[in-house]
């Protein structure tokens, strides 16, 4: 994604180097591949030479913040989006890694907003192009149901479809076996954990009969 906002040369070179440092993180933590994970440390590494270049900063000074900083310590950001046609019908995806049915949706990605991430997200792996009208809710993945072993904070965002039904997935998307529309009364028995208690929160908000839910 292109910032849109002008920066002078050595801000943009300092955004350019926090998305390598975000890329490379996520690999560290989420992958057991050695030569992906080898590939992210290099990664790292140029990350820290750009930041440093940046911020006319001396090398070894910013060797500390790899293991802080750079290691991604906070709970990362990702984005579900229920899009629901005019008819009531939820868009879902079945994933590949667990066969299970799930709303589109994955990490934010550095200079985007939660928005933007859901709309991306939702095309990526649907190919359907949406438009967001309300935010359903922010939750805490150690709250509603999911089984990742890792901290998320998942926005989940209401959105209607500007191209009606959802095509096969786009050959790229390698991670989602299907898609499908659903109403709320013929949903697949198969959904992955973490989307069971968020679903009829997205259809309940559809009906106007829902605030935006956040964790008491």
């Amino acid at each position: 994604m292109i910032d849109s906002h002008p920066q002078q040369p050595a801000q943009q070179i300092a955004f350019w180097a926090d998305k390598i440092r975000d890329m490379a993180a996520l690999g560290l933590v989420f992958s057991d591949n050695f030569y992906e994970r080898e590939r992210c440390e290099r990664l790292q590494s140029l990350a820290l030479e750009m930041m440093a270049y940046a911020t006319d900063t001396p090398l070894p000074a910013m060797e500390p913040l790899r293991a802080t900083v750079f290691a991604r310590p906070t709970p990362a950001a990702v984005v579900d989006t229920a899009v629901i046609d005019n008819n009531g019908r939820l868009l879902l995806i079945r994933r590949a890694d667990n066969h299970k049915w799930a709303m589109p949706g994955g990490a934010l990605e550095v200079g985007e907003t939660p928005k933007e991430g859901g709309i991306r997200e939702v095309h990526e792996e649907t190919g359907v192009r949406c438009e967001i009208t309300n935010l359903i809710g922010v939750f805490d993945s150690r709250l509603c149901g999911s089984e990742t072993a890792y901290h998320l904070y998942h926005m989940t965002f209401l959105a209607r479809p500007l191209n009606g039904d959802a095509p096969d997935p786009v050959s790229h998307a390698l991670e989602i076996e299907a898609t499908g529309w659903f109403s709320a009364d013929e949903l697949p028995e198969n959904i992955d954990s973490g989307h069971v208690g968020r679903i009829p929160l997205a259809f309940e908000m559809w009906r106007g009969e829902k605030r935006p839910y956040f964790d008491r």
